[in-house]
Order: structure tokens, then C-alpha cells, then sequence
């Protein structure tokens, strides 16, 4: 029953929002999926890729040349390539919720405007469905946005602690 009850409140909640609700869901679901990718990377994988570039340097018998500079500035960097996969399509979706909202206020307001035109603007009833319609993705896009930017510093910051951790583990003889 609570279950039932949930779902018909989040089909009318979703009706209300317009069409361009369930583009925010698809974002969102999108968003988080990548952001959880990344904290399973950086939790369990990136020390296997860490290791690697670690193992990899200390098998070499001389690091004091321009060459072996820059070999590690490769090893350094092949790894960053590895943690920062997937970083910009991140912030490119947190970055184009809000837009998404907006296209959910700009839809809602054409249809108040169409019943404004369509009854003389004197039914306060029939303009609500498109006020909702207005607000909804609105305040939707902005909540998915804001989740998104929490995910990503949180990402962000274990990313450039691993990159730095790993800078200082290939150290250079002098």
C-alpha cells in the first residue's frame, strides 16, 4: 500500500513537471551514475593503476636524466588521464540542470499564456497546471545541479589527493 501510494504521488509529481522533467531524471540518473563510477574508481581501482606507475619507476636503475624526468612526468600523467576520466562529462551535467530547469519554466509559462489567451486570463484553475509546469523543473533542475556540484567536489578532492600522493611516491634521485 505505502508503496503504491508513493508511486502515484511521483507520477503526479512528474505530471506535473511537463515533459521536461523527465529530461532532469534522465540527467540525473546520468549524473549520479558517472559520479558513483568515479568514487568506485577512486576508492578500489586507482591503486592498481597507482602501483602500476609506481612499479614501473622503481624498476628503473637510473632517474636522474632529462629522459627518465621525463618518463615520469608520462607515468604522472597516464594516471591523471585514468582518475580524471569522465570529470568533464561530470561537470558538463551539473552545469546544464539549471538549463534544463529553465526549459521547464519556459515551456510552463507558454502554456499559462495559452490559457491566458484562450479564457481571457480570468481562470486562475486552468493556469495553475502550467505554473506547476513552470515551477517544478525549475526547482528540480537546481536541486539536481547542487547534488551534482556536492558529488563532484567530493570527487575532486580525493582526485587531486591521489594525483599529488602519487607526484610525491615518484621521486626523482638527485
Amino acid at each position: 500500500m505505502f508503496f503504491e501510494d508513493t508511486i502515484a504521488e511521483m507520477g503526479k509529481f512528474m505530471d506535473s513537471g511537463g515533459m521536461v522533467l523527465w529530461a532532469i531524471v534522465v540527467l540525473l540518473f546520468l549524473m549520479w551514475t558517472l559520479i558513483f563510477e568515479r568514487m568506485w574508481y577512486l576508492r578500489s581501482i586507482v591503486g592498481v593503476d597507482v602501483n602500476r606507475a609506481l612499479t614501473s619507476w622503481s624498476e628503473r636503475s637510473e632517474r636522474k636524466s632529462k629522459h627518465a624526468h621525463q618518463i615520469r612526468e608520462k607515468l604522472i600523467s597516464e594516471v591523471s588521464i585514468e582518475i580524471d576520466a569522465n570529470m568533464m562529462m561530470i561537470k558538463t551535467l551539473v552545469a546544464v540542470a539549471p538549463l534544463f530547469g529553465l526549459l521547464g519554466t519556459v515551456t510552463g509559462m507558454i502554456t499559462v499564456f495559452d490559457v491566458m489567451a484562450f479564457t481571457g486570463g480570468g481562470d486562475a484553475k486552468a493556469m495553475a497546471g502550467g505554473v506547476s509546469q513552470a515551477t517544478i523543473p525549475t526547482m528540480s533542475g537546481m536541486v539536481a545541479a547542487l547534488s551534482g556540484v556536492f558529488g563532484m567536489t567530493y570527487i575532486e578532492r580525493v582526485a587531486e589527493r591521489e594525483k599529488h600522493l602519487l607526484e610525491d611516491h615518484l621521486i626523482l634521485d638527485h
